[in-house]
Parts: structure tokens; C-alpha cells; sequence
């Protein structure tokens, strides 16, 4: 692993580095953007970043220097990231030092650019869903905030029970999304996902998803999705297009066609540009 912190490349990531006071730290004031690497090149880099100035504007934060941002990202990724497969860039963008409370003081914003390899995931996954909801209504509906506390939850519930995602209703009862993923899922034939107004996050793999792969954006009830679907999947930055193989109690083809044609797909055109 390895990180930068406000424009110097850390001797030792596992260190102490950020201030205990940082907002970020104490009350979640932050936002971030996860941005899969290949070969050490990162991918849709000019979208994540676009969406990392929309979160922050969303949370009131300063917009980051994106040329800063992307110093950091070279930095990261100079010494020996070609070498990995795969790997996963975490930005993240934060209100800096301020108070212990709610309030935000006037310290300059805190940036950092972290890098790790991974490994790729699964071609195929289990999905729980969970009894909490998405308030689509709420401050934050649609950023990709650091209060992942709700995330973190669902997950630990969903993997006490056999699943490796959560999947959650909003406040309505419509199919909302992952805690880190969109659900894609095919009814009638049609390929379908949740639209923004559920309080999704905007994905940026779900963004290419729906321009490589077309897709309806519709909204429907969660209980009805997840009885009538004849297939379904998830995808992320660093899942890609990964079929749904069990959804509580029942089995689904993994992959369905539609399935299998969109992961193809993804993979023609990702091969193409890895700036899309």
C-alpha cells in the first residue's frame, strides 16, 4: 500500500498521519471516490473525479485542486503499480481539522490518495437483503460520503447470513441499491435499474452500464424485483458486472444471458479506452 497526504508521499501508510481532529475522522465530514486500477492505469478516472467535485459540493465542502488530486494519484501509482493486475485507488477528500462536534472549523481541507493492489472479484455472488432502509429524502441521498456506518452494518448483517452485499430498500419500499453497488435485474424480458430519484448512488460503472448496455431506469418495489426477477446483477468499480446466483432464499441463473451479453460487452469496451 501506499498513500499521499496533502502532497507528500508517505514513508509508511500504516502510520499515523491524518490529526485526530480531522473532520472526517471524528463525525465522517468527508467524501471519497474508489477508482480501479489496471496494469497501474486507472480507469474512468475523468468521471470519478467529476462526481468527487459533485460530492463534495453536495456536502458543502470545498472543491478539490483535481489537478492536486491527480499529482496524487502519479504519485501513488509511479513505483511498481504496473506490475499489479489489478488494484484500487481511494481518494478521499475531507473537511480538516475542526472541532470535536458538529461544527466545521477553518482549517484547510485534508486530501489523500491511498493505492493497494487487489484481487478480481467473483464472477458470481450472493445478495441478503436487509431489513434497514435508504432515506432518499436525507441530506446526503447520493453522495459518496465517509459515513459508511449504515454500510457497515448491512454488510455484517448480510454476511452472518451466507450473502457478500446487502441489498436495501429506500424509504418506499423501491430497490435502491448495495451498500457498495447498483443492482441491475432483468423482468420481462427488460433490463432494468433503480433511477437516482430512489436515492442510489449515481455509480459510475452503472453510468457506463446504462450507455454501453442500455438498461430502463425504473423504480419498483424491492419485494416484487426480488420474487419476479428472471436474473440479476451488481456492479461496482471493482465488481464490474457480477451475476446474482442467490438472493435470499432463491436461486438465480449466474450469469443469465443478459447477463453474460452485458459483462461482455463491459469487457470489449473497457478494453478500448480506459478513460471512457
Amino acid at each position: 500500500m501506499r498513500a499521499w497526504l496533502n502532497g507528500t508521499l508517505l514513508a509508511d501508510p500504516t502510520q499515523g498521519a491524518v490529526a485526530v481532529t480531522d473532520h472526517g475522522f471524528t463525525v465522517g465530514d468527508g467524501v471519497f471516490e474508489a477508482v480501479k486500477t489496471l496494469d497501474g492505469e486507472p480507469f474512468a478516472l475523468t468521471r470519478h473525479l467529476a462526481r468527487l467535485e459533485r460530492s463534495a459540493a453536495g456536502l458543502g465542502l470545498p472543491a478539490p485542486d483535481l489537478e492536486d488530486v491527480r499529482r496524487g494519484v502519479a504519485a501513488v501509482l509511479a513505483d511498481g503499480a504496473a506490475a499489479d493486475p489489478i488494484g484500487r485507488l481511494r481518494i478521499t477528500w475531507t473537511a480538516g481539522p475542526a472541532p470535536m462536534g458538529s461544527g466545521r472549523g477553518g482549517g484547510p481541507a485534508t486530501l489523500v490518495v491511498a493505492y493497494s493492489a487487489i484481487d478480481r472479484a467473483a464472477r458470481e455472488t450472493t445478495v441478503v437483503t436487509v431489513p434497514w432502509t435508504r432515506n432518499e429524502h436525507g441530506a446526503t441521498a447520493g453522495l459518496k460520503t465517509t459515513s459508511y456506518a449504515e454500510n457497515v452494518i448491512a454488510l455484517a448483517h448480510a454476511q452472518a447470513r451466507g450473502g457478500t452485499e446487502a441489498i436495501l430498500a429506500n424509504t418506499a419500499g423501491d430497490l435502491c441499491e448495495g451498500t457498495g453497488s447498483n443492482v441491475f435485474y432483468v423482468l420481462d424480458g427488460e433490463l432494468r435499474t433503480p433511477s437516482l430519484a430512489v436515492g442510489c448512488l449515481a455509480g459510475i460503472t452503472r453510468e457506463l452500464v446504462v450507455e454501453w448496455c442500455g438498461a430502463r431506469e425504473v423504480d419498483e418495489p424491492l419485494a416484487d424485483v426480488r420474487e419476479r426477477a428472471s436474473e440479476a446483477f451488481l456492479v461496482s468499480t471493482t465488481r464490474d458486472v457480477q451475476a446474482i446466483a442467490r438472493w435470499d432464499d432463491r436461486e438465480l441463473p449466474a450469469p443469465g444471458p443478459v447477463t453474460q451479453r452485458c459483462a461482455e460487452t463491459w469487457a470489449a469496451r473497457e478494453a478500448e479506452t480506459m478513460d471512457p
